[in-house]
């Protein structure tokens, strides 16, 4: 089945069919039109063309995004419509769980949320206008947050990326070029097409393009990614395509990366203290494993259980792992469901865990997902792999042994009981953690917060000061 995604910059919609591009999964294709006859017009010239978004109130801004917000409605969106039947094609999840993403899309652009997000990552009064400063030394310093020329390189296991992007370039008063990836490169243009249906002429609407090219194409990324062309690189990726963007910073251009990540859980002692506890341990967990079927970084995949390691711990360990398989799949189908098709290479692993090896107890093992439970200390070698719902519980005895499994690879970290959190919390983040959350929560994410151990909408910005210095209270430099 072949879809056409338009070639979409500032408001201008072109329609040209000149390629064709296949989909990662699902044999869909899509035509598009060709970057590289429009690399001319791409970039924004002049750079002082932002001055019209930076002349806009800043509750203006959210009227504006309240009024997109009320306009993504699934029901009634003819082009979100059409990027829930590609992405539900392309995605890997089910179309219950896309269902759910799409008609949810909206409550993301709700004028308070929009204002949280946008006090609590930066501040609306740097927003919108020069905050002044005084220094110790006399100095008086006004600060402003400036927007920027970016482009967004996004991820498209789910929907989110795309429509968060849109709201982070209007709170900041960017101009963006999204690049959108082969399995969602249509989200970010229905959100876009909306736009211009509603504003054609605003300059939220103006200072949005939304194009795809083939990661690596040089004769696009070298036209576009130079200094006087842009200022930031907004990457969401795998290792891969992290590599290939950095061979474009220099200086002048800001790469802001939120690059791929692995999430696990700790469950202390308190959860297995009798069988009531246990399941609903369990049930809160099979949240963190199983909803969007693990297709985020923050989904958990290797849970450490203190449930000790000698013959009666590892019983329950094990009794655990049935009780949370069976959460699992009691998940509603809008949050989990089967994979559509479970890697090969995971179901060979699986399948040789089962059959071969004494040291793992396994539950499941087809598209219905699985709980391999270790019996002794140690994850499996393969669990950077784990998806669709296979996790990985390892028990323990001394709380150092989940400790020192994070490193600077880890994102986040679900943790019960609470109070465990707070006894912990300082030693993982210095082995690498950059989130901790309560067991349940790992993908009810804060989006008004710090990601990845940055602040990225901060970085999206241009922090500009202005010092004032009267020399009867601020000497000069001595040139004597």
């Amino acid at each position: 089945m072949s879809y056409h995604i338009p070639l979409i910059i500032r408001g201008r919609v072109i329609e040209d069919r000149d390629l064709e591009f296949g989909g990662r999964r699902g044999g869909v294709a899509f035509t598009t039109a060709d970057v590289r006859k429009h690399l001319a017009g791409l970039p924004l010239s002049p750079p002082s063309r932002l001055a019209e978004l930076h002349s806009i109130p800043f509750e203006q801004i959210l009227d504006y995004l309240d009024d997109l917000g009320r306009r993504l409605d699934l029901d009634n969106n003819r082009y979100l419509q059409e990027a829930f039947e590609l992405s539900s094609q392309t995605s890997g999840l089910s179309r219950e769980v896309m269902r759910h993403f799409y008609s949810t899309i909206g409550s993301l652009y709700r004028r308070e949320a929009v204002r949280e997000h946008a006090e609590n990552t930066i501040g609306v009064r740097y927003l919108d206008g020069w905050v002044e400063r005084r220094m110790a030394s006399g100095c008086v310093a006004h600060i402003r947050a400036f927007g920027v020329r970016a482009v967004h390189v996004l991820a498209g296991n789910v929907p989110v990326p795309s429509a968060m992007g849109v709201i982070r370039n209007a709170i900041t008063r960017s101009d963006a070029i999204f690049k959108t990836p082969s399995n969602d490169p249509i989200t970010a243009a229905a959100i876009a097409r909306t736009m211009i249906d509603m504003a054609p002429d605003h300059p939220i609407t103006r200072h949005l393009s939304v194009a795809y090219w083939k990661g690596g194409d040089a004769e696009v990324e070298q036209a576009l990614y130079r200094p006087d062309h842009i200022d930031k690189i907004v990457a969401w990726g795998g290792s891969a395509s992290m590599t290939h963007i950095t061979k474009y910073i220099q200086p002048g251009i800001d790469l802001v990366a939120m690059d791929p990540k692995l999430s696990s859980s700790i469950i202390g002692r308190d959860a297995f203290a009798d069988e009531a506890t246990m399941k609903a341990v369990a049930a809160r967990l099979a949240i963190d494993v199983g909803y969007l079927n693990q297709q985020a970084c923050a989904s958990a995949r290797v849970v450490y259980v203190q449930t000790g390691t000698d013959s009666e711990g590892i019983a329950r360990a094990n009794r655990f792992g049935r009780l949370l398989f069976d959460a699992v799949l009691a998940l509603p189908p809008h949050a989990s469901g089967p994979a559509s098709r479970l890697s090969p290479q995971l179901a060979e692993e699986l399948q040789s865990l089962r059959v071969m090896s004494e040291d793992h107890k396994v539950f499941g093992g087809g598209r219905e997902g699985a709980i391999i439970v270790s019996q002794n200390e140690e994850p499996v070698d393969f669990a950077a792999s784990l998806t669709d719902r296979v996790a990985n519980l390892v028990p323990f005895s001394d709380m150092q042994t989940p400790i020192r499994s994070v490193n600077s690879y880890t994102q986040t970290i679900g943790v019960y009981p609470d109070a465990l959190k707070e006894q912990i919390r300082d030693q993982l983040v210095f082995n690498g953690a950059q989130r901790l959350t309560s067991l349940g929560y790992m993908l009810k994410a804060a989006m008004a917060g710090p990601h990845d151990g940055i602040e990225p909408v901060r970085r999206m910005c241009k922090w500009i000061i202005d010092e004032s210095n009267d020399p009867a209270r601020v000497p000069l430099l001595s040139v004597a």
